[in-house]
């Protein structure tokens, strides 16, 4: 091959604006179809996204308004609307300003609609009710707050999942995300030279799990706190044998105690937490 078809992709791409608008509209507060935008970017590099999002979008004037910003400068629309009247006025704007756009709900509330056999009841926002599942959440957030690192202790029993590891292995953004699906994490430091509580050894009803981070990145990721905060980060904290020493004395605890251990070196926090709730419901399934 003389590379002609290489070389005409890259003049193809060059060609490609480097800035896009994105816009998201959605009749509650637009966290669904955010995630599923942050989750699709991150596959695409080289692309400057200028993101819009408009919110609680639920009048004929609101929605209106939003046409005029899209008109201004537009962009692929994305958007989850269920009231079909909106839904209509938007996509007659769109199409007339000829202006892409995705229903991001369409193809899982067809489904939905196909296999359970019922008509959804397009009520905007429903996911943001005050159910009894946003209260557990709140509580769950709560009991996270007063449990995060080895406080409060002494109710160590009554949390769902506790989080072990040595310092900056993610334990407490974990516990937080953990929070937000309804589940009452603590999380407990491995402090060389400290004795653990001995709650944790006398804690029954949750899932104990050891976090571990190799201990290169562990080093970097401390040095980097250290500068943060302005402090010296040549001490044992930092010192790469130290660390290493540490790492190993937490991992015969883990295995002494039988508690599953996630290596959260290459992990970012959702897939860490994805990983615990897999084991809590194994776990409870398990007691059952």
């Amino acid at each position: 091959m003389d590379g002609s078809a290489d070389t005409a992709e890259v003049d193809a791409i060059a060609m490609v604006p480097r800035k896009r608008h994105l816009h998201m509209v959605s009749d509650a507060t637009g966290e669904t179809v955010h995630n599923i935008v942050r989750a699709c970017l991150v596959q695409f590099e080289g692309i400057e996204v200028v993101e819009h999002m408009w919110p609680l979008v639920r009048t004929k004037n609101q929605l209106e308004k939003v046409l005029a910003a899209i008109g201004e400068e537009p962009g692929l629309v994305l958007f989850t609307l269920v009231d079909k009247h909106l839904r209509t006025a938007l996509v007659v704007g769109l199409r007339r300003m000829k202006v892409p756009h995705i229903s991001v709900l369409d193809p899982i509330m067809g489904a939905l609609t196909s296999y359970l056999g019922l008509r959804s009841r397009n009520l905007p926002g429903r996911q943001h009710e005050l159910d009894a599942e946003y209260f557990s959440r709140i509580d769950a957030m709560q009991f996270v707050l007063a449990h995060d690192d080895g406080q409060a202790t002494w109710d160590l029993d009554h949390a769902d999942v506790v989080l072990v590891g040595v310092s900056r292995t993610s334990k407490t953004p974990t516990c937080i995300y953990l929070a937000n699906r309804g589940i009452k994490a603590a999380n407990v430091p491995i402090v060389p030279g400290v004795v653990l509580p001995h709650e944790l050894a006398e804690a029954r009803h949750p899932l104990i799990v050891g976090l571990t981070k190799d201990p290169v990145r562990l080093v970097q990721i401390r040095r980097n706190r250290m500068r943060i905060l302005n402090e010296v980060d040549t001490t044992d904290y930092t010192d790469l044998e130290t660390v290493k020493q540490e790492l190993a004395v937490a991992r015969r605890l883990f295995t002494e105690n039988g508690w599953p251990v996630i290596d959260v070196t290459r992990r970012s926090i959702e897939e860490t937490a994805a990983s615990i709730m897999q084991l809590y419901a194994d776990r409870r399934k398990q007691m059952q």
